[in-house]
């Protein structure tokens, strides 16, 4: 008898999604597996920051299901859903009057953790995503932009979540602080094994971070393929990609997968 198959972390299920006369998501099927990070790759108004705000119910799908480990998300506390689910976007969202260690611990202080053990998870955290000690004191608008995202990703990793969102999380940086934190992303995911969905337009950070890339166009998923595999596509789409990124792609295809 075979063994059964793993529930995935994340599913959508024939899920759309319409808003003011306009459909963004449309017959969206995806399966996010345990551990792995899930590129959600295409242009604006593709749909992909749409579907993550899906999963930890920032919005409610028009019809079908979003299922985070087996369960419709739709069920139960949408505030406990969300606490524990990381969540990473572009401009950070840090509060600007807390300093990063009250960043850092609000959610471990909402669920109740005693202080001493959110000052050790904040030093914990600070030191995986590469920040001194002395940064717990310091303010958002003290710290460089990079330094922000970094407080935001360990801002996500405060309560140790299985699932983190990331939204264009390091979009608005230049590129050499980018290429940093990429690289950064990558031995953390190693060491931390969380699942990952991960939001970009941008095709070489799509090849460079994930397990697997989905392609989305006009709210609809095109096709779910490893970096190596896109590479190699046939797919209209998927070969536009490629054209339009040139050369050193398969570098960023070998990074990704190593």
């Amino acid at each position: 008898m075979e063994p059964a198959a793993a529930i995935p972390v994340i599913e959508f299920r024939d899920v759309s999604y319409r808003v003011a006369g306009t459909q963004v998501l449309s017959g969206f099927n995806l399966q996010v597996e345990s551990g792995e990070t899930l590129v959600l790759l295409g242009r604006s108004g593709s749909g992909k920051t749409t579907s993550l705000k899906l999963v930890n119910r920032l919005l409610s799908p028009t019809s079908g299901d979003v299922l985070v480990n087996g369960v419709s998300n739709g069920e139960g506390d949408v505030i406990r859903l969300r606490r524990s689910i990381g969540y990473v976007i572009q401009d950070v969202g840090l509060f600007p009057h807390f300093t990063v260690e009250r960043n850092i611990g609000l959610v471990p202080k909402i669920e109740g953790w005693p202080a001493n053990r959110i000052r050790a998870r904040v030093q914990e955290l600070l030191q995986t995503v590469g920040l001194a000690a002395d940064f717990a004191s310091r303010y958002p608008h003290q710290l460089s932009g990079g330094q922000r995202q970094r407080v935001g990703v360990a801002r996500a990793l405060a309560a140790d979540p299985e699932i983190l969102l990331m939204d264009e999380p390091f979009g608005a940086l230049d590129p050499l602080t980018r290429d940093e934190l990429q690289r950064e992303f990558l031995a953390l995911q190693q060491r931390l094994h969380k699942t990952v969905v991960f939001v970009t337009h941008d095709l070489r950070e799509a090849l460079r971070l994930g397990s697997r890339i989905a392609l989305m166009e006009a709210g609809q998923l095109v096709t779910v393929l490893s970096p190596r595999e896109f590479l190699e596509s046939s797919d209209p789409l998927a070969s536009a990609y490629v054209r339009a990124f040139g050369e050193g792609l398969e570098s960023s295809a070998n990074r990704g997968t190593s």
